[in-house]
């Protein structure tokens, strides 16, 4: 399970916001601080609670376990062998059955882990191993054989409107998803009423719901070039046009001073609306700086 990153004005009010975007609870997720909030003057605080978390790894059964069963199961499988020697006193069947067995006892230590790694999520052991294996090898064959020009943007774009349409139902609320499709550019944009808990604080909820859209997609329809970008509620749109205005503000103010601005983190695609309206700007160049989560722009006289 990946990390997923929450903040908050304190550690637990990030916690929190960690296990809601989780949906699990305290005991099912590890956290790991980042950064706590600075003491100020009188009692106040500065700064935000900064912390990962993600949903506990399922521990691995013990090894010693795996052993027991193993041998359990090939001396289970030891036993037909021996009664079907008796039964056929042939010379011949004795030979093909003393070649199965110098087989199987050649090759156990190799066998053994493809037979742990068969069990998958139907715990199903012996015969139906090979069937299992072979099931499992014939879709990662599948996936990677597969081109991605198979794959096309509308395909992509109509997954990707289902499931904005289950998660906006689960949410209890009451919206419709509208497609708009550019070359590979995918734009999904969410339409309703009481949509404020799919974009969250600083449109972080929104973030994650639209890389979790994404890998929903990919999982489903195999690798594609495309570039998706889900809206709800004109969210996205709105911060655009907030984000340009800010920009030009910043631009006249280094312009004036003649001194370079340093501007707060931002997401990669809060800062390509920056760089886009300060290529507009006379006498600015802009830049990025830093790594994720606290890259930012950089604005300074050209």
């Amino acid at each position: 399970m990946e990390w997923v990153e929450t903040t908050g004005k304190t550690l637990e009010e990030a916690r929190e916001a960690a296990l809601d975007q989780l949906g699990v609870g305290a005991d099912e997720a590890e956290f790991d601080v980042v950064e706590e909030p600075k003491a100020g003057l009188f009692g106040r605080t500065r700064g935000q609670a900064r912390l990962r978390a993600r949903i506990k790894p399922t521990p691995a059964r013990p090894k010693q376990e795996r052993k027991r069963r193993s041998k359990s199961d090939k001396s289970g499988s030891d036993k037909p062998k021996a009664k079907a020697s008796q039964a056929k006193p042939d010379s011949g069947a004795n030979q093909e059955a003393s070649a199965e067995e110098t087989t199987g006892s050649a090759d156990g230590d190799a066998a053994e882990p493809r037979q742990r790694s068969s069990r998958g999520r139907g715990g199903q052991r012996g015969g139906g191993r090979n069937g299992t294996n072979n099931n499992s090898q014939e879709k990662k064959m599948s996936n990677e054989e597969r081109p991605q020009s198979d794959v096309t943007p509308q395909e992509v774009g109509d997954a990707a409107v289902s499931f904005m349409n289950d998660l906006v139902t689960a949410f209890g609320a009451d919206g419709e998803s509208e497609l708009t499709v550019d070359g590979t550019e995918l734009d999904v944009q969410v339409r309703g009423d009481d949509l404020g808990l799919l974009v969250g604080p600083g449109g972080r909820t929104l973030n994650a719901v639209q890389d979790l859209v994404r890998v929903a997609a990919q999982r489903r329809l195999g690798d594609h070039e495309t570039r998706l970008r889900i809206d709800v509620a004109g969210y996205r749109e709105r911060r655009s046009i907030a984000l340009g205005k800010f920009a030009a503000d910043v631009a006249a103010q280094v312009r004036d001073s003649g001194a370079a601005r340093s501007l707060e983190p931002m997401t990669s695609a809060d800062r390509k609306v920056i760089h886009d309206a300060l290529n507009d700007e006379e006498g600015v160049a802009s830049s990025s700086s830093g790594e994720d989560p606290y890259r930012r722009v950089i604005v300074e006289p050209a």
